[in-house]
């Protein structure tokens, strides 16, 4: 049973690399200078906001949750720490801990309405999703925060170039996924988060504190939520209040794409990666050959329809 389980992952995990590499070729032939190393580079940075949210919210659709809160609480995590690195005038390093910390505790707070008040995911963290987005507005003043005057170098953070060509934000990103990684395949935590989306209830009846674990896991995924707006406002040198709707999708359709289950029980960090990969590389290719935003919307929103009755079909052939 075992085996064919690995044999299922494997499938779908090369079916998406496969759908990577003919986007990537089927763009490279029909748009000008899309295999061009300054444009790779661009969506390697593109990827790595969407990449790190997908990675977090892996661990809560495993589970068979939902987080549509991660765009808002992106923005409201950029927000905290353009608060106060520019206008408290705190440290970098501080502001940082300040907007992970802000992702952190409203995935504490998803985790605590979905186990005590027995909330939906899908209300719990849409409700989120609006008060972060509400919060995002009013701390900033619904204006930007540059971070240019009082922190120059926060830029570099995702920008900058430890390997010469690469931003950081991509190794940011490399090492966020290893870690993930890890923590699904060689902990504990990652076989309770199996266990608790492959069957719950058999999981609380073997004597594992469900409640405890589903707020730990929405809470990392908080932790991930909030890194992703520490580098979205470094890569824009900025927090911008009004950013984040609809990153969710991306993120969520990057996980599904990757051969996670929306049922829960089945997932790996690789498929997210691979995901991610798949949106960024068909936005950007969608743009090289000049397609108007909405049309952009409209293929991208086809494509998460695809992915969804994709995992639709497979949740009904393990059936």
């Amino acid at each position: 049973m075992r085996v064919g389980a690995f044999a299922r992952r494997q499938m779908q995990q090369s079916l998406a690399f496969g759908t990577l590499a003919v986007l990537i070729a089927f763009f490279s032939i029909f748009g000008n200078n899309f295999f061009s190393w300054s444009n790779i580079s661009g969506v390697l940075l593109a990827t790595a906001v969407v990449a790190i949210l997908a990675l977090g919210t892996t661990f809560v659709i495993i589970t068979g949750g939902i987080d549509l809160s991660i765009g808002t609480g992106m923005t409201m995590a950029s927000v905290t720490t353009g608060v106060m690195v520019v206008n408290l005038g705190l440290p970098v390093w501080l502001g940082i801990v300040g907007g992970v910390a802000t992702g952190a505790a409203m995935g504490l707070a998803n985790g605590l309405n979905i186990t005590f008040l027995k909330l939906p995911p899908f209300i719990a963290t849409l409700a989120m999703m609006m008060i972060a987005q509400g919060l995002a507005l009013i701390v900033s003043g619904i204006r930007p925060i540059y971070f240019s005057t009082a922190a120059p170098n926060f830029r570099q953070i995702a920008l900058g170039t430890v390997v010469p060509g690469l931003p950081n934000a991509v190794l940011i990103t490399v090492v966020v996924a290893v870690l993930a990684y890890l923590l699904l395949t060689k902990t504990v935590f990652g076989r309770y988060t199996f266990a608790i989306g492959s069957n719950e209830e058999a999981t609380r009846l073997s004597g594992v504190n469900t409640r405890n674990w589903k707020i730990a896991i929405y809470t990392l995924s908080g932790v991930f939520t909030g890194t992703a707006g520490v580098v979205m406002a470094s890569r824009l040198d900025s927090a911008q209040p009004q950013l984040g709707l609809g990153y969710e999708l991306q993120a969520i359709a990057a996980v599904v794409i990757g051969g996670t289950s929306l049922l829960g029980g089945r997932g790996s960090m690789l498929g997210t990666v691979i995901g991610a990969l798949i949106m960024s590389v068909l936005i950007n290719g969608l743009r090289i050959m000049s397609i108007q935003t909405e049309w952009q919307n409209v293929v991208v929103g086809f494509v998460i329809l695809i992915a969804v009755f994709s995992d639709s079909l497979r949740n009904r052939s393990r059936a």
